[in-house]
């Protein structure tokens, strides 16, 4: 449920968005959920402040943890396999700030698959950012090596934040501007 307001259960790391910071939610908090989506979770505490909270962390504030489930070795049988299942992990992340996945949202300028002798692969993603200077750049980056990493063969992933071109709302596509309700 979006904008609803639970209390925190037990202390709590979260992320202060856009800042990248770690504060402190402490137990009896009131926070007001407004996004669950990926792997965690956006509120906004008493005060006003926006945070990331981790999905490790849903107990605290009376939600699931429901880990993503694995992916099998039957899904990879070609580097297309492989392609195609990081852009459907690049669609479990998400801005904290907007309610549409990476991928959709263009953030994603390109993505290279690289096999080895021995059937590993590497992954090379070029990603951007809403803004240059957010603070989430680098937790997103590990988010998305870390999902990249759990695909079958992947045995290294590596993101690259880029901002040539930076991005702008032009780089939408349709689907996602009519999900934020800008159509």
């Amino acid at each position: 449920m979006w904008n609803d307001s639970v209390t925190i259960s037990r202390d709590i790391i979260a992320t202060e968005v856009p800042f990248g910071y770690e504060v402190l939610l402490a137990e009896g908090a009131r926070v007001t959920v407004t996004q669950e989506m990926g792997s965690g979770f956006t509120v906004f505490t008493e005060f006003g402040q926006m945070v990331r909270i981790e999905a490790k962390d849903a107990d605290a504030i009376g939600r699931e943890f429901v880990p993503q489930a694995e992916l099998s070795m039957g899904e990879v049988r070609s580097d297309d396999d492989v392609e195609r299942l990081v852009w459907e992990q690049l669609r479990t992340c998400y801005d904290p700030e907007i309610p549409v996945n990476i991928a959709d949202l263009g953030l994603i300028y390109g993505v290279q698959v690289t096999p080895d002798q021995e059937g590993n692969r590497k992954v090379d993603v070029q990603m951007t950012l809403t803004a240059p200077g957010c603070g989430m750049g680098e937790i997103l980056k590990i988010e998305v090596e870390d999902k990249l990493t759990r695909i079958p063969t992947v045995v290294n992933a590596d993101v690259e934040l880029v901002f040539d071109p930076p991005w702008d709302m032009s780089m939408l596509p349709e689907a996602a501007k009519l999900q934020l309700g800008l159509l």
